[in-house]
């Protein structure tokens, strides 16, 4: 939830008035970038809801994206248990870095940053792929889909029976793959899923 109260709450004697702020992805996790804010730049972040941090190098404000158009929707704002750092979930608008990628960060995908990729590959081959397994699926229409969803199912379930886990995971993997084509059909993503998971187990008060 994004607070104004993290502003008097923030030691700022401690960090010398000028906060370090760590940016991360709201759907992958992905760490984006590292910035820093003065209090003028985290009240202008709280109240625009796009992210502005304070260039030392400048010595002023600057809304990340005020050249590109790459902006940095805030989704929510934390505070860590020293009160001298932030972290700021957001919904980039393109890529982050100025070298144009999505992170300023090199590093291995992780799995959640892959499922989001593979999310977003899903809905562009449905709207631009041409000869693609996926957009022949998406072209044979809804119930096509379901019924492979179905013979997915049904294959998962036979490999259970047997001895080789090898298969199991080769039909578990079609079968998520077929059911992410089935979502984007629907207009819908793995996000909505995994939203509703966290709604019924309540795992995000934990």
């Amino acid at each position: 939830m994004i607070n104004k109260k993290y502003i008097s709450l923030i030691n700022w004697s401690k960090v010398n008035n000028i906060i370090p702020v760590i940016i991360q992805h709201k759907l992958s996790g992905k760490v984006l970038m590292l910035g820093y804010m003065n209090y003028e730049a985290l009240k202008k972040t709280i109240s625009k809801k796009i992210v502005t941090f304070f260039s030392r190098v400048k010595n002023r404000l600057w809304t990340k994206g005020e050249t590109s158009g790459n902006y940095l929707k805030v989704i929510d704002i934390i505070l860590d248990c020293d009160n001298d750092s932030i972290l700021i979930i957001v919904n980039p608008l393109g890529n982050t870095c100025h070298l144009n990628n999505n992170s300023c960060f090199k590093y291995k995908n992780t799995i959640f940053d892959f499922l989001y990729k593979l999310d977003n590959k899903i809905e562009y081959k449905k709207k631009n792929s041409k000869n693609s397994y996926t957009k022949k699926l998406y072209k044979s229409g809804i119930y096509r889909i379901s019924q492979k969803v179905g013979e997915e199912s049904v294959e998962t379930i036979l490999a259970a029976t047997k001895k080789d886990t090898d298969e199991l995971i080769n039909e578990t993997s079609d079968l998520i793959y077929h059911i992410l084509v089935l979502l984007h059909a629907k207009n819908l993503s793995l996000y909505n899923v995994i939203s509703k998971l966290v709604e019924r187990n309540k795992i995000n008060k934990k």
